[in-house]
């Protein structure tokens, strides 16, 4: 297992579309077991695929308090069951150092299959209604700061470009 690098906006990699996943291959746990890594690393509650450069569309979360309760969403769908929209503020490992707050919906069923392939779904709310939108967000190319106004977006962008640079 290993830990991945964590792609940060603008990089171009975090807009592509990931792909479905069709076979569940010892590679592709592999790969599920570094993201896990990579998340637990990052000190994060989820990351996607795209996250780390890698565009099928899988999902890792966990919000146990030992960071021993993961849960893996693969090919994951959800369906809103509150229109009532929650605000949160929403940090991302690819936006790092910003938190802001973002409207979601408070409820969702997501539908996703684990890990090996078997179906399931689950009712959601709170942080891990946000999360898994945000999440499937990433997969579907959309970053939080999409949600902000073009001006806030920009000031992100030239600070987290500025860090990026003192860093090479």
């Amino acid at each position: 297992m290993a830990v991945l690098p964590v792609l940060e906006y603008p990089d171009p990699r975090l807009r592509k579309v990931a792909e479905p996943v069709t076979e569940f291959t010892d590679a592709l746990q592999a790969t599920i077991d570094d993201m896990l890594d990579t998340m637990y690393d990052e000190n994060g509650v989820g990351l996607a695929a795209t996250q780390v450069d890698f565009h099928y569309r899988i999902v890792v979360m966990d919000f146990s308090e030992e960071r021993d309760d993961p849960i893996v969403f693969v090919n994951p769908e959800f369906e809103v069951l509150d229109e009532e929209p929650n605000e949160f503020q929403e940090g991302c490992l690819s936006v790092p150092g910003y938190y802001e707050h973002i409207y979601r919906a408070a409820k969702v069923k997501v539908k996703a299959l684990d890990r090996y392939g078997k179906a399931f779904e689950m009712e959601t709310d709170e942080l891990m209604a946000v999360c898994v939108q945000h999440e499937i967000d990433h997969l579907d190319g959309k970053l939080m700061v999409d949600y902000l106004s073009p001006l806030k977006r920009n000031r992100i962008k030239t600070k987290l470009l500025k860090a990026q640079k003192q860093r090479a």
